[in-house]
């Protein structure tokens, strides 16, 4: 029997001013995992504070919190079997330059601080960066065609 899990992606504000939203969403489609809640935003400071909290004190930390308030953000929660780890596959290596070709930073991103996406990379993240960003009623829950036979 197949498990469903959840994981958060975010398009970061390169990747949006880019105009990569729809191959990155197509990417994740096409691999089999449902979106199941999207929403254009503007990260705030206080919220990046708290999605970046583990890097707190780091030398790269106040980089990251002006970079990802810069431009507006496409956050969005994905579902399927092995979720987390299959995003993080399609995601690739934070170094784009050692990511390989066929992921979304090999194929898309040129350097590690603008490397387009951010992915969960546990199920305690998953869980903490979906909380972070969407409230339990903005994401949604349905059967694909295909699901019945998935997960029975």
């Amino acid at each position: 029997m197949q498990t469903r899990e959840r994981t958060f992606l975010m398009i970061k504000p390169d990747g949006v001013q880019r105009g990569l939203i729809g191959n990155i969403i197509s990417r994740m489609e096409t691999k089999g995992l449902k979106l199941v809640a999207m929403k254009m935003m503007a990260v705030s400071k206080d919220l990046a504070a708290r999605h970046y909290a583990e890097h707190e004190g780091k030398k790269f930390y106040n980089g990251l919190l002006e970079f990802i308030t810069s431009a507006p953000v496409i956050a969005m929660v994905w579902e399927g079997d092995n979720a987390i780890e299959l995003t993080r596959t399609l995601v690739g290596a934070t170094d784009p330059g050692k990511s390989a070709p066929g992921t979304m930073r090999g194929d898309l991103a040129v350097f590690t601080g603008k490397n387009i996406v951010h992915a969960s990379d546990s199920p305690e993240s998953a869980r903490r960066e979906i909380d972070l960003f969407f409230d339990q009623a903005e994401t949604c829950s349905y059967e694909q065609p295909h699901e019945e036979w998935l997960y029975d």
